[in-house]
C-alpha cells in the first residue's frame, strides 16, 4: 500500500523576539499528528533559496519547520543578498534578538494542535554558532545541530561587539540541549582545531554531544546549489542528523542520558 505524503510550504509572519513581526518560512508535513518541530537558523548568505529547501526537507521527513528572517530587521523585503550584507553592516545579528527569536520560534511550534511539544534547532555556518549559543541560553530546547557554526571560539577579544558580546564557547557550562556537530576537515571557519578545542570543553564538562568530521569537505558541504558540495559526506552526514532528531524529538523520548561521544 502506498502511503499518503504531502506537505505544505509557506511564508508566514510571526511575533518575534519583542513582539517585532518577522517574516518566516514554515514546512509542515500534511495529515501527521505528534510532530516534532525543528527551528531552522540560516548560514549569513541570506535567507535564501537553499536554506527553504532544508525546510522543506524537515517537513517531508515529518517534521514542522520553522526558518526565521534573522536579518529582516535590517534587510527589510531586500534579496537575500542584499539583507545579508545590511545585516554585516550592522555588525550581525544581536545575540539577544536570536534568542528572543528562537524562544518565539520554538513557542509557535509547540502551540500547533498537532506537535508532540518537542523542538530542536539546527544552523549552518553563522546559524551554527547561533544554534550553539542558543542551546546555551535556552534549556527548554530538546535537540540541537551545530553545522560547520565559526566564531564559536573568540581568541582576540576586540573582535566581541555590543551585538556580539560573547564567545559561545564560554557559555558551554550552561549548555543542558543535546548537541551534535557536523564539520568539514578541508574547513577552516570553523578549523579542525577549533573543533578540537570545542569538543574538548564538552568533554570537560561532560556534555551529552556528538561531533562528526568529515574528509574531503569544507565549509557549506551541504549546499547543493555551491562548488563545495560533497554529496557523498552529505548523505551521510543528513544521516547523522535524523538519527539525532529521532532520538530526542520523537514522542516518548526518554530524558538524555549522560552521554560523551566523539566520532568521525
Amino acid at each position: 500500500m502506498v502511503v499518503y505524503e504531502g506537505l505544505l510550504a509557506e511564508t508566514i509572519r510571526f511575533a518575534a523576539h519583542n513582539g517585532d513581526e518577522i517574516p518566516a518560512y514554515f514546512a509542515r508535513p500534511l495529515g501527521s499528528s505528534s510532530v516534532p518541530g525543528v527551528v531552522v537558523l540560516h548560514h549569513m548568505p541570506g535567507w535564501d533559496e537553499g536554506t527553504k529547501e532544508i525546510t522543506r526537507k524537515f517537513a517531508h521527513h515529518g517534521y514542522a519547520a520553522i526558518m526565521p528572517h534573522l536579518h529582516y530587521r535590517e534587510g527589510g523585503d531586500a534579496s537575500p543578498d542584499d539583507a545579508a550584507a545590511a545585516a554585516r553592516a550592522a555588525g550581525g545579528v544581536p545575540d539577544d534578538r536570536l534568542v528572543g527569536d528562537v524562544e518565539a520560534a520554538a513557542h509557535l511550534l509547540r502551540s500547533l494542535p498537532y506537535a508532540n511539544g518537542k523542538v530542536g534547532i539546527i544552523g549552518f555556518c553563522s546559524g551554527g554558532r547561533q544554534t550553539y549559543l542558543a542551546a546555551c541560553r535556552i534549556p527548554s530546547l530538546n535537540a540541537a545541530v551545530d553545522c560547520w557554526g565559526g566564531r564559536v571560539i573568540v581568541d582576540d577579544p576586540s573582535q566581541l561587539t555590543d551585538r556580539q558580546p560573547v564567545a559561545p564557547i564560554d557559555l558551554t557550562p550552561q549548555l543542558q540541549v543535546p548537541l551534535l556537530g557536523i564539520f568539514g576537515n578541508d574547513d577552516q571557519g570553523p578549523s579542525p582545531e577549533d573543533v578540537n578545542r570545542t569538543e574538548t570543553e564538552l568533554k570537560r564538562l561532560n556534555k551529552v554531544y556528538e561531533f562528526h568530521r568529515y574528509d574531503g569537505a569544507g565549509h557549506g558541504f551541504f549546499a547543493v546549489d555551491r562548488p563545495g558540495y560533497r554529496p557523498v559526506q552529505a548523505t551521510d552526514a543528513w544521516g547523522k542528523v535524523f538519527n539525532w532528531y529521532e532520538t530526542y524529538l520523537r514522542a516518548g523520548t526518554p530524558a538524555a542520558e549522560p552521554l560523551v561521544a566523539g566520532r568521525s
